[in-house]
């Protein structure tokens, strides 16, 4: 078998890393977003027919911002994984649905690609470089 394309150890750890930052900025960015804009999101909420609009909110920004540092630190990455992954799917089964607008299209593949990104993060952990591994 080559080893060419064989990744070093120092090497899986830095692209964990790298993903780690990457998929957790998305989450980050829109849990500060909702935790900033509280009465709009929840009122968006509430047109999506969601009930509890208030815990509703608080939930997400608990899951997005809160997970998404998480996750960027590599804390309980295993876990977290599985629940962001769940996370993706409800969010794109609830919002996204509407594939009639295009935007809800791409978006709800989104939410499904980094679902699949999850479940990566829930196979292999957070790598050597996160807090897990401290």
């Amino acid at each position: 078998m080559s080893t060419l394309f064989a990744p070093s150890s120092s090497t899986q750890d830095l692209g964990m890393l790298v993903g780690r930052v990457l998929m957790s900025a998305i989450f980050i960015w829109s849990g500060y977003g909702k935790l900033m804009a509280a009465t709009a999101t929840q009122a968006y909420l509430a047109g999506l027919g969601v009930p509890l609009p208030a815990i509703a909110w608080l939930v997400a920004v608990v899951i997005e911002l809160g997970g998404g540092l998480a996750l960027l630190l590599g804390i309980q990455a295993r876990l977290l994984g599985l629940v962001l992954a769940v996370w993706c799917i409800v969010t794109a089964l609830a919002g996204h649905t509407n594939f009639a607008i295009p935007d809800m299209q791409i978006h709800f593949m989104k939410n499904v690609a980094m679902a699949g990104g999850f479940l990566q993060v829930v196979a292999f952990g957070a790598g050597r470089l996160s807090a897990d591994r401290r």
